[in-house]
């Protein structure tokens, strides 16, 4: 494409040919604005490759010393077309073929082949992995672990009780001012630490400062005295992500002879079920409600534990509370509990 101060378009390269067949070429240059030379360019083209050579030519060079070879380009795509790897898979198998290609550079031949995502492979998704589901087989098999992180609610509510140009919305943006090392107050969190059993869906929920090991240790001991008090004694996994706290050496404490099962990295899915239930909590506690300050959002998640594992249907525990799936059946909790 022509750039917007470009003396000749293809019709203007035309023009000056036509011209130069009865003026000589340095008079039709300088009326034209353009220099000897680069009238020369055109009217040379001209005549060696006709009207073809007053079309512009691709930029890209005669010569590529460093591309890739086309056997291995090949090689590329057969790899990602039969065994579906990754990029940086196929660059270790190059590898250990004994060609050094780099990640990047996979990568970008994948993307030029049209290759780069997997649902390009198989549209129809006829040759796809079949999915696997995690599930449980019964009460205290898996028991999914996971924090939250939400900001604290100042003292008489925040910006969405008092709208965006209010004093309590100033005082979060001097917080936010903190993170880009402007003065500003600084940022307080709350870190809502979740544990959900697999089987029942059965959720307990705490409130606590921070998502070191020590809270998290202290937490699962909590969690573990309140599933104990809904029939479930004996827990045989305990599901993480690969969050600090739950990776350091002291949280094997926690354990007490269950299985510690981490999830593959940057894949929550396979903690689907505590995530979901965090969906949960956010649609229907956190932002579902207008609290006043911190305490009074706090004080209500004990009423939100108890509305979620007795009142609230579940689809599977066949729209009936999580509670229900349980032995020991739902406890003697009022329905009406404000």
């Amino acid at each position: 494409m022509l750039h917007r101060n470009a003396p000749l378009s293809v019709e203007g390269r035309h023009r000056l040919v036509e011209r130069c067949k009865t003026r000589p070429i340095a008079h039709v240059a300088a009326d034209m604005g353009i220099s000897r030379q680069c009238a020369s360019k055109w009217v040379n083209r001209h005549r060696r490759f006709g009207e073809a050579g007053l079309s512009d030519r691709p930029s890209a060079p005669h010569r590529h010393p460093t591309a890739t070879p086309a056997e291995v380009v090949v090689r590329i795509e057969r790899l990602r077309r039969d065994r579906k790897w990754s990029a940086r898979r196929i660059a270790l198998e190059l590898m250990a073929e004994g060609t050094a290609v780099s990640v990047r550079t996979v990568g970008r031949h994948l993307a030029h082949l049209g290759l780069n995502r997997r649902r390009f492979l198989d549209p129809t998704g006829e040759n796809n992995r079949t999915p696997r589901r995690i599930v449980a087989r019964w009460p205290g098999h898996m028991v999914h672990l996971d924090v939250k992180k939400v900001g604290v609610i100042p003292d008489g509510g925040g910006w969405r009780v008092h709208g965006k140009g209010s004093e309590q919305a100033k005082q979060v943006e001097r917080a936010k001012n903190t993170a880009t090392g402007k003065s500003g107050a600084r940022r307080s969190y709350t870190y809502l630490h979740s544990a959900v059993d697999g089987f029942s869906r059965l959720a307990y929920t705490e409130a606590l400062p921070d998502e070191k090991a020590r809270t998290a240790i202290g937490f699962t001991h909590r969690a573990r005295a309140f599933f104990a008090a809904h029939g479930i004694t004996r827990i045989h996994r305990i599901v993480t992500d690969n969050g600090s706290c739950y990776r350091a050496h002291d949280f094997a404490t926690a354990l007490r002879g269950a299985r510690h099962q981490r999830i593959t990295p940057y894949t929550p899915r396979h903690n689907g079920k505590v995530e979901r239930y965090q969906r949960i909590l956010g649609e229907e506690f956190l932002y579902a409600h207008v609290w006043t300050s911190e305490q009074h959002r706090t004080d209500a998640l004990t009423v939100w534990n108890v509305h979620y594992n007795y009142h609230r249907p579940h689809t599977t525990a066949g729209n009936r509370p999580p509670a229900s799936r349980l032995h020991t059946g739902v406890t003697n909790v009022q329905a009406s509990y404000s």
